[in-house]
């Protein structure tokens, strides 16, 4: 009885069980699938060009059209404050390319990359910790689509009314029935673009990146016009001068790479897809700092015309709220150009949520089960959780969650410090590919039960240097200047110290599969075969092809 028990629970699985290769072990069953493994050479098919149409695309989005303001608020002219913009995102812009190399040369993606320094187990904490995230950040920006949407119903039929419409929600819930319901509707129509594999994706990067910049101009114009100026955001200077100005301006700075932190270790969710490692270079170096850049100032220039359209206001920031006070004072025709331009910021985020959030948490969730969840699966799952934590109790005034996102950085900064060090320092760009899906003891990437002390001793050292800052920042308390001055620099800070730990604790205690020289044999690999076999033969033996051969206690032999 017990064992046809057993033989329908494994019908079942293996009903749920998405597509893997033939002749897997159990354990490798938890390590790969379909969608972990390299990309092949016919799914590579993302060229600079798609990479450029990507970051236009995602630059032009809510939260940087505002990126500037808290800077401005906080004491900087308007010049000083996209200076802050063009360098954080330059410098963001660095580490992109950093991390997506990695992914461009194998054509694997952030989760099996981090194998390779957090071992085969020891990967999945970041992984989780990535996905978590991810989730939380794909209900945000989803509800921010959804004032989209409002807006979209509204420019059509004035009775959709928050103010008008019964309210079933309580007034301290963050949210009203109208708001609710347009963003169930965003969200009810973000999920067919979920359906489609990552390397047909970008052709709504490209359509993205054609619409949105040319309504982000025309909002800009029109802004202008009405206004009869740029306003007068644009003549004020600073208000703060000397030590706090320099401070002020760091902490622009850093908050514009922090705005990055996900998307700089997640980049080789997508660069596995690059033809050439190259074309997922200077594409992406150049873009990112001018795209960001760019909307930066056109989010300045429209809310500094803001104060003009409505005097006596203080400037409109939120470029949703200005649209919504064009239609309440606007006839049909002012309605139709708000329509236009709420449904390019819809579009806006459903490609930031698909790049930034699903994609990645699709990516780590295959990762966390890939028996059963693929990318496809992954990416519906984060999107049922961020329908259901209810993201707008997040964003009401008296939640400090929002704040504690957006410090968020001070942990990831430690993940890509450890899997730069990892890559360029300590194996000088050399991977075994074929090992990183191996869970036998005797494999280079297994370490300790499957766990590499090394990069979690260097991880924690990143966080711990920025955690009485990061605390300071969420709580709001009273902490040690030293520690707040440190905090500004939270990204770098945890990069470098995570980075500079790994490298020392490998100098110490050596890792297997490093090679003396740089070495990056990801352009030899075509296709990879990871199911065991006797003669330990692959279309491009790694082992056999370098002669690096492992015995029990990882050492190499010839």
């Amino acid at each position: 009885m017990e064992r046809l028990h057993s033989s329908k629970l494994n019908r079942w699985a293996d009903r749920v069980a998405v597509d893997h290769e033939d002749g897997l072990t159990t354990a490798q069953l938890m390590l790969t699938n379909n969608d972990l493994k390299p990309v092949e050479p016919e799914r590579r098919q993302w060229g600079p060009w798609n990479f450029v149409g990507f970051w236009i695309a995602d630059s032009f989005n809510i939260n940087t059209w505002m990126i500037s303001s808290s800077m401005i608020v906080g004491g900087l002219s308007w010049w000083q404050s996209w200076l802050c913009v063009w360098i954080g995102y330059a410098i963001a812009g660095g580490f992109i390319c950093m991390t997506g190399r990695i992914g461009a040369m194998y054509h694997i993606g952030f989760p099996v990359v981090n194998r390779s320094s957090f071992g085969i187990w020891g990967c999945l904490w970041p992984v989780f910790n990535r996905a978590a995230m991810a989730c939380i950040w794909y209900g945000v920006q989803s509800y921010i689509g959804g004032h989209c949407v409002y807006l979209m119903i509204r420019s059509i039929w004035l009775s959709w009314d928050r103010n008008t419409i019964p309210n079933s929600f309580s007034a301290d819930s963050g949210t009203t029935t109208a708001d609710y319901v347009s963003f169930f509707l965003f969200w009810l129509l973000s999920l067919p673009a979920i359906w489609f594999p990552v390397h047909k994706v970008r052709h709504l990067f490209t359509v993205k990146a054609y619409f949105v910049p040319c309504a982000g101009i025309a909002f800009l114009i029109w802004a202008l016009v009405r206004a009869g100026g740029p306003g007068p955001v644009v003549r004020q200077g600073s208000t703060i001068e000397g030590s706090d100005l320099a401070w002020e301006f760091i902490k622009g700075v850093m908050s514009s790479i922090a705005n990055f932190a996900t998307l700089i270790v997640n980049d080789p969710d997508f660069s596995r897809f690059a033809g050439k490692p190259r074309d997922a270079l200077w594409s992406q170096f150049f873009t990112i700092p001018i795209g960001f850049a760019v909307t930066s100032l056109i989010g300045i220039l429209v809310s500094s015309s803001s104060v003009i359209i409505y005097p006596g206001t203080e400037p409109i920031w939120d470029p949703l709220d200005l649209l919504e006070r064009f239609i309440d004072d606007g006839g049909s025709g002012q309605r139709f150009g708000v329509f236009v331009i709420a449904l390019a910021f819809a579009l806006a985020q459903l490609g930031t949520n698909i790049a930034a959030n699903s994609v990645s948490a699709g990516t780590d969730m295959t990762a966390l089960l890939p028996r059963f969840i693929n990318i496809r699966r992954g990416g519906y799952i984060c999107a049922a959780v961020g329908l259901a934590m209810c993201p707008y109790t997040l964003l009401t005034s008296s939640n400090q969650f929002t704040t504690y996102l957006s410090s968020y950085s001070v942990f990831l900064s430690s993940i890509a410090g450890v899997m730069c060090s990892d890559y360029y320092l300590v194996r000088k760009g050399y991977f075994e590919i074929r090992e990183l899906y191996d869970a036998r003891k005797t494999g280079p990437y297994f370490y300790t039960l499957g766990f590499n002390w090394r990069a979690y001793a260097a991880y924690i050292s990143g966080i711990l240097i920025n955690v009485v800052g990061f605390a300071g920042a969420v709580n709001g308390g009273n902490v040690p200047m030293g520690a707040t001055y440190i905090y500004n620099f939270n990204f770098f800070c945890g990069f470098i110290i995570s980075a500079s730990m790994y490298w020392g604790l490998c100098k110490l205690f050596p890792v297997p599969a490093c090679s003396d020289t740089w070495m990056e044999v990801g352009d030899q690999i075509d296709e990879v075969r990871l199911a065991y076999q006797s003669s330990s033969q692959q279309e491009f033996d790694e082992e056999a092809e370098l002669g690096n051969k492992y015995d029990k206690d990882h050492n190499k032999t010839v």
